[in-house]
C-alpha cells in the first residue's frame, strides 16, 4: 500500500505536467507569471491602503485574463494569422469613433461607453498593430526592402498618431515600440532603427509645437522637477524619497510611509514600484527584476523557437514589448525617464492592461505549444 502511494505521489508531477500539456500551457512562462502574480496582491494590499475589496477586484481580472491566456493558448497560430488584417481594421474603427465620439475623462478622450460595457480600444491595438505587421512582412522575402518598411511604417503611424491624439503617449509609445521590433526582428539593422531614431529626434521642436501644455510641463518636469516641487515635480520627487527611503533592505511590508500617510499619488497604480521599494529595499527590486527577466527570457526563447516567419516576428514582438512596458516604467519611477502613464506589467492595478497582456503571453504559449516537433 505504501508503495503505491509513494509511486502515485512521484507520478502526480508527471500527471499536473501532462494537464498542462493537454491545455496548451507553457510550464516555465506561467510558474514566471505566477510568481509575480503572487507578489502583486502582497504589494497592493500595502499600496492600496489594506484595502480587502480592492484585492477582490484585482482578483477576479487576474481571473478573467488568466482565462483569456488559457482560450488563446488552445488557438493555432495560423489562425491569428488569417485574421490578423480584420482584427486590426476593427481596432483602427474604435480608435476613429474614439476620436468622433468618445468619453472624455480627466482630459483624455481614450474610452468608449457602450452603456454596459466600457473599454479602452487602445489597448487592443498593443495586439493588433504587432500581428498585422508580423502578417504583412511575411508575406513578402526577408530582409524587407524599402517598399516594405514605409508600408509598414504606414500602417503602424495609423494607430500610432490616433492613440498620441487622445492624448495618450504611453500606449502610443508601447504599441510604436511594438511595431519597431517586428521590423527589426525580420531583419532591419541596427543602424537603420537608429537612423529612424535620430530622425525622429531631430522632429523634437515639430513635435513640442503639437505637445499639449501638460505634455510640456512633463517634459519640463522629468528636466527639472524641483523646479515645480509641490505641483508638476510632486510625483516623482515623492517617488524618489520612498525609493530613497528603503534602502538595501526596505522598510518591511506595510512599512511604507510615503504610501500610508498618501504623499505618494498614484501607488497603487503607476508608482507602485516605488511602495515595493521602499518596503523590500534593493535586494526586493532585484528580485522582482528578477522574475521579470525570467518571463522576458522565456518569451525570447519561444520567439527563437517559432518555427514561421509570422510567429517568429510576432512572438519577438510581444516578447520586446512586455520588456518596454518593465524598463518604462520603472524607468520614469526612479526618474530617468518622464511620467507617461505606463503601469508596472501584472503588479499595478488595473484591468485592461491586465487582460492585454495575459492574452499576449495567450499567443506566446499558443505559438511555442502548437510547433511541430521535428525528428532527430
Amino acid at each position: 500500500m505504501k508503495n503505491e502511494m509513494r509511486q502515485e505521489y512521484f507520478q502526480s508531477p508527471s500527471l499536473i505536467g501532462n494537464l498542462l500539456r493537454s491545455l496548451h500551457i507553457d510550464i516555465p512562462l506561467l510558474l514566471g507569471l505566477l510568481m509575480i502574480c503572487a507578489l502583486s496582491f502582497v504589494i497592493l494590499y500595502s499600496a492600496g491602503g489594506q484595502e480587502i475589496s480592492l484585492l477582490y477586484r484585482h482578483a477576479t481580472r487576474m481571473g478573467l485574463a488568466m482565462l483569456l491566456m488559457i482560450v488563446l493558448a488552445h488557438i493555432n497560430p495560423r489562425q491569428f494569422q488569417s485574421f490578423s488584417v480584420a482584427l486590426f481594421s476593427v481596432c483602427v474603427l474604435l480608435l476613429i469613433a474614439v476620436a468622433v465620439m468618445g468619453q472624455i475623462s480627466m482630459g483624455a478622450q481614450r474610452w468608449l461607453d457602450l452603456g454596459f460595457f466600457r473599454f479602452q480600444p487602445s489597448e487592443f491595438t498593443k495586439l493588433s498593430a504587432p500581428m498585422m505587421l508580423a502578417w504583412y512582412l511575411s508575406e513578402h522575402s526577408l530582409p524587407p526592402r524599402p517598399k516594405q518598411v514605409v508600408g509598414a511604417a504606414i500602417l503602424l503611424l495609423v494607430p500610432v498618431l490616433l492613440i498620441a491624439k487622445q492624448p495618450d503617449l504611453g500606449t502610443a509609445l508601447l504599441v510604436a515600440s511594438s511595431g519597431a521590433a517586428v521590423l527589426f526582428f525580420a531583419g532591419l539593422s541596427w543602424w537603420f532603427m537608429l537612423g529612424i531614431v535620430t530622425l525622429l529626434a531631430s522632429l523634437t521642436p515639430v513635435l513640442w509645437h503639437f505637445m499639449r501644455e501638460y505634455q510640456r510641463n512633463r517634459v519640463l518636469t522629468f528636466i527639472n522637477p524641483e523646479a515645480d516641487p509641490m505641483g508638476a515635480g510632486y510625483h516623482i520627487i515623492q517617488s524618489k524619497i520612498a525609493i530613497g527611503s528603503g534602502g538595501i533592505n526596505g522598510k518591511g511590508w506595510l512599512g511604507s510611509s510615503q504610501a500610508e500617510l498618501d504623499f505618494l499619488p498614484e501607488s497603487s497604480t503607476d508608482f507602485i514600484f516605488a511602495v515595493f521599494a521602499e518596503e523590500f529595499g534593493l535586494f526586493g527590486c532585484v528580485g522582482l527584476l528578477a522574475l521579470y527577466l525570467l518571463v522576458i527570457s522565456r518569451c525570447f526563447y519561444i520567439a527563437v523557437q517559432a518555427q514561421d516567419t509570422y510567429s517568429r516576428l510576432l512572438a519577438g514582438s510581444l516578447a520586446f514589448t512586455f520588456f518596454v512596458y518593465v524598463f518604462v516604467n520603472i524607468g520614469m519611477v526612479i526618474g530617468v525617464l518622464p511620467v507617461v502613464g505606463v503601469p508596472l506589467p501584472l503588479v499595478s492595478y488595473g484591468g485592461t492592461s491586465m487582460v492585454t497582456l495575459m492574452a499576449g503571453f495567450g499567443i506566446l504559449m499558443s505559438i511555442h505549444t502548437h510547433r511541430k516537433l521535428l525528428p532527430v
